[in-house]
């Protein structure tokens, strides 16, 4: 009802960037006043409040999913009477033909022994638990043997963007000089960021400082609440904010509400600075990606699965995000709620991995098949997901879909083993080749060979423990191409060669140092040298 600031709304939405609030524009309870003085009405308390319904949705989602039926315990259900039966007919039908009541106990006993469901029991639970240890190894905690299967079964990974894909920090990714130089736009927009504690200031300081910019005096210093700074330095008016703002000081030139534009449907967020009464140029800041997300992508989509990004960013930015990173499908402006519906609307068509590390993630974490929650989120994101990554890896949700494939795989092998031995070795026990070829079983081998079943299904789950992540994802993703470049001056030149380079369908990620001069890109089939060579010299570069 009064007053104008900056709201960081990433415990809700997970923007990374704060957004402003002016009179009239609804707060949450929960979210963060970055700076600024406001008077709130409260129009929903208690139960009416976003994080309540959150707590609501959790609570449903825990208790309506149904425990996963064992398939060793269905089969043994099924098998112990059969087995029973079979001893007592062996025996029954013995004593029919003549034979003594030992030699017909013997034949009964024999069966029973040998089809000892031992390693029946132990298909399933030593798998589980060879698996679940390997994971915990590399820092993945399934909290229930459910997850393990689930996750082994996944269709669907979903993520959330803000601290999952990307880090959650804002960054400096372009500098674009209009009326100076670079260096003395970055030296003017330090000097008066330095002294703001506004997020997209830190990203500002923190550029300055990698490339040792010093503060120069700044007078009369002001922060406008919700839309930027101003003050004198060395007698002359310098303002920096947002375009909005800019836009009520001094008229913006047609060719830089174009950068403005061309910034933002990237998904950055542009910051524009004047001085006396002329427009000197745009800074863009945005939040940097995590370095294996390219990698985790591509390697999901070579084990066929299928992915999608959920977030409460806006439409541009979730966009930009997902291009980068070349996510299969992306729904942006979510509320909390609304994630959950999203993800019931995506389990119709599979088995659905959630993973997230927030607050707002939470519902949806606990109503996908399977939450995965990041070591670094929050503790009611941690309460409501079945595994944690500890690690902070997105490249550790493809390992332990790995683990979990290979888990249900060694399950279904020991299965089959141990029927095998049994519909092979109980005619045997039953004598019913003891006429025709002489054999006989005696019931002490018969105990020998019921443990060697037994050892040879625990043996093969331990082979559990040496599952590498995603064979087939590394191997896609060994192909590997340096170029030389001539020209890279700074980050932003970075920026540009990076996009021009992803922008290549078979380039997986590009990895760019105007430091070393060098482009390393990951690609997932052979191009030519002339592809990469003429993308990069299309923005001014030169390919040695």
């Amino acid at each position: 009802t009064k007053g104008h600031t900056a709201v960081n709304e990433a415990s809700l939405t997970g923007e990374s960037i704060p957004v402003d609030k002016a009179e009239g524009d609804k707060v949450s309870a929960g979210t963060i006043n970055q700076n600024g003085f406001i008077v709130c009405r409260a129009t929903g308390v208690g139960e009416d409040t976003v994080i309540s319904r959150i707590i609501k949705l959790m609570a449903e989602a825990s208790a309506t999913k149904a425990p996963i039926a064992r398939l060793a315990d269905k089969v043994s259900g099924v098998f112990v009477p059969i087995v029973i039966s079979i001893a007592l007919i062996s025996v029954a039908v013995w004593l029919l033909v003549g034979e003594t009541v030992g030699f017909a106990l013997a034949r009964g006993i024999s069966v029973l022994v040998i089809s000892c469901p031992c390693a029946l029991g132990l298909a399933t639970p030593v798998a589980i638990m060879v698996g679940s240890g390997r994971a915990a190894k590399s820092g993945i905690l399934f909290k229930t043997a459910k997850a393990l299967e689930n996750t082994g079964r996944a269709d669907i990974v979903v993520f959330d963007k803000t601290g999952t894909v990307t880090t959650g920090k804002p960054i400096v990714t372009d500098i674009i000089p209009i009326d100076c130089d670079e260096n003395e736009l970055l030296q003017l927009a330090y000097s008066l960021e330095y002294r703001s504690e506004h997020p997209l200031a830190f990203a500002i300081v923190e550029e300055g400082n990698e490339r040792g910019v010093l503060p120069q005096e700044v007078d009369d210093f002001a922060v406008i609440s919700g839309s930027g700074v101003s003050g004198k330095i060395h007698g002359e008016t310098v303002i920096g904010g947002s375009y909005r703002f800019i836009k009520t000081v001094m008229e913006i030139p047609d060719f830089a509400e174009e950068w403005y534009l061309k910034l933002a449907n990237e998904g950055k967020t542009p910051l524009l600075f004047m001085k006396t009464d002329r427009l000197i140029g745009v800074i863009a800041v945005a939040d940097s990606l995590k370095e294996d997300s390219m990698r985790a992508v591509g390697q999901l989509k070579s084990m066929g699965i299928k992915t999608v990004m959920l977030t409460g960013d806006n439409r541009a930015t979730a966009v930009a995000v997902s291009k980068m990173v070349k996510i299969d499908e992306t729904i942006s402006e979510l509320m909390p709620e609304e994630k959950a519906r999203e993800i019931a609307r995506l389990k119709e068509k599979g088995k659905v991995i959630m993973v997230g590390d927030g607050i707002n993630d939470a519902p949806a974490l606990a109503h996908s098949d399977v939450g995965f929650a990041i070591g670094s989120g929050t503790d009611i994101a941690i309460d409501a997901a079945d595994v944690v990554i500890m690690n902070n890896r997105l490249e550790d949700v493809v390992l332990a879909i790995s683990i979990g494939r290979a888990t249900l795989r060694n399950i279904k092998q020991n299965l089959f083993w141990a029927f095998f031995y049994n519909m092979l070795s109980i005619p045997i026990a039953a004598g019913l080749f003891i006429y025709s070829f002489g054999l006989e079983l005696n019931p002490m081998i018969a105990a020998a060979a019921m443990s060697l079943s037994s050892f040879c299904v625990v043996t093969n789950a331990l082979r559990l423990s040496r599952v590498k992540l995603c064979e087939k994802g590394k191997k896609e993703n060994k192909l590997e191409k340096v170029l030389k470049i001539e020209g890279m001056m700074c980050q932003h030149c970075e920026a540009r060669v990076k996009k021009c380079l992803e922008d290549i369908p078979e380039v997986i990620e590009a990895v760019v140092s105007h430091k070393t001069g060098t482009a390393k890109v990951v690609l997932s089939a052979e191009i030519s040298d002339e592809i990469l060579t003429s993308a990069v010299e299309a923005q001014g570069y030169n390919v040695k």
